[in-house]
């Protein structure tokens, strides 16, 4: 019977981190690398989709609040990040933090999670980011095919020289005699997932310098969001003070608005803060991991929070929260300020945004391959390394085409939920492991240390947990489903290889006597 509680000795993690030359990953990220890589994934979906439906679904204008209480979440989850990445610089994010202190089992069951977190989370982002381009060409009067412009028997129609699904006509608008299509295949979606894979493949210096760049253009459109926004609502106070009344609207139920209402909103916006997790799975790729790690970790983790909090306070105050349930409501927000070219600029800032939240869901999943397979626990091919690129490629090639097909065939949208729900159960899985560490081994050298070590990890873990209850049922079955179908592979194939198992059967060396 294998020894599920087997812990992989921290002395060996350390070993692995050490530059492995020519067969190992290559160490090109800097400190701007890290924050950028982080702000790259938390900065898209969030802003640019998911505020204004948790707004308009769950909190109203109090979605400021769930921002803040997501926020302080993921604070005490990226304390204990920080802590992590900076003593154990290993690609695997929660993955390996939980092998090295909760057990192999605990470690599949997260690595498992942490697939399909990033795979879903890919190809949710894929299919936003098509929708957001195809749209900013038809501003310019460019018409790809329709039909292949989404998923397979979605209907759209034409309307004013836009094709758009049947189901988002306005209010009142009749579609009969409109030109329709059928959809038959995403490729629009399909090949950018294909082009970031490409870019990934190639290198990791290559992909966080591309990164970094569209970073500074998406934070500029963003900036300008928040300044049109801001003169407008100084010159119209009425409408500010019309809209965000009632802050907090009467509760509707379970869910919906009131003070539950913030919690579900703070558990459905989760999805926009995977980014700062995705960026502890690079840290083999850190120059200096025990300075850099923690700046990156929590560098962006900041400077995001503070963003969402602005964005939806103004956006709210533009527009109100009944109104959001769109897919662009950053976009219907601009546009309520009468900026007529500032419409267009919102949809090139969100496929700017949305493509490097591909980039970096990404490089996580394939980075957690990558430390999977090196442990034993997934087949050896995952974690091959390119002799030229240095990079797992064909663990890239083989999640970026699978991934691919996701938003090109499955009409997804639920997705969020799911991936949220793995980020979560990272996160408490994460702060559990620093107290444990703690405690058995206090006095072990820290780059950085966690601070009020066992408050803050209790708190990183009582707030997950909180917030995972809150998320929707069928969250729960889907991810219990896909545990199972892990589960299967971690007893017919993972016990059998696991090196932290064969080093257990190992003959102890007896102790020299003293």
């Amino acid at each position: 019977m294998a020894n599920l509680l087997a812990i992989k000795p921290l002395s060996v993690l350390l070993k692995e981190s050490e530059n492995e030359g020519e067969m190992g990953l290559k160490r090109a990220l800097g400190p701007v690398n890290l924050i950028t890589l982080g702000i790259g994934a938390i900065i898209g979906a969030g802003i640019f989709v998911l505020t204004g439906q948790a707004a308009a679904k769950h909190a109203g204008p109090a979605v400021v609040l769930s921002f803040i209480m997501a926020g302080i979440t993921c604070a005490f989850a990226g304390l204990c990040y920080a802590e992590f990445a900076s003593l154990i610089p290993i690609a695997g994010s929660a993955y390996t933090y939980g092998y090295a202190t909760l057990g192999e089992f605990v470690a599949w069951i997260i690595g498992w999670d942490l697939v399909l977190e990033y795979a879903f989370g890919a190809a949710t982002v894929a299919s936003g980011w098509s929708g957001y381009f195809v749209g900013l060409l038809q501003d310019f009067h460019i018409y790809l095919p329709p039909q292949f412009t989404t998923t397979p028997g979605n209907v759209l129609c034409l309307y004013q020289n836009h094709w758009m699904p049947v189901a988002s006509l306005p209010a009142g608008v009749n579609a009969v005699g409109m030109p329709h299509v059928t959809g038959v295949f995403n490729l629009v979606a399909f090949l950018a997932i294909l082009v970031i894979t490409a870019v990934l493949v190639i290198g990791i210096e290559e992909s966080a310098n591309l990164n970094s760049a569209i970073v500074m253009v998406k934070l500029f459109v963003v900036f300008v969001f928040l300044a049109l926004g801001t003169v407008f609502l100084l010159h119209h106070p009425a409408v500010a003070r019309a809209n965000w009344h009632p802050f907090i609207p009467p509760s509707q139920g379970p869910g919906r608005f009131g003070l539950g209402g913030i919690t579900a909103g703070a558990a459905s916006i989760f999805f926009a803060y995977i980014g700062f997790d995705a960026v502890s799975t690079a840290a083999q790729e850190a120059k200096n991991p025990q300075r850099d790690m923690p700046i990156g970790i929590l560098g962006s983790l900041v400077v995001c929070t503070l963003l969402y909090i602005l964005v939806s306070g103004v956006l709210t105050g533009l527009v109100n929260y009944r109104a959001l349930n769109v897919a662009d409501p950053v976009a219907i927000g601009i546009d309520a300020t009468g900026v007529v070219w500032g419409s267009i600029l919102v949809k090139i800032g969100a496929v700017f945004g949305l493509g490097t939240v591909m980039l970096v869901m990404l490089l996580g999943q394939s980075r957690v391959f990558f430390s999977m397979s090196k442990d034993g626990l997934l087949w050896k091919w995952a974690s091959q390394i390119h002799p030229r690129f240095r990079t797992p490629w064909i663990s890239n090639i083989v999640v970026g085409i699978i991934v691919a097909f996701m938003p090109a065939l499955l009409p997804i949208d639920r997705l969020s939920e799911l991936v949220n729900m793995g980020t979560l159960l990272a996160f408490a899985i994460v702060c559990a492991g620093v107290w444990i560490l703690r405690r058995r081994n206090p006095h072990l050298h820290r780059p950085f240390k966690t601070p009020l070590v066992p408050l803050v990890p209790i708190l990183g873990i009582l707030s997950a947990l909180y917030l995972i209850w809150s998320l929707p049922a069928l969250t729960k079955i889907v991810v219990v489903v896909w545990l199972v179908v892990g589960l299967v592979i971690y007893f017919t194939y993972s016990v059998k290889h696991s090196k932290v198992q064969k080093l257990a059967l190992q003959p102890q060396k007896p102790q020299p006597q003293s």
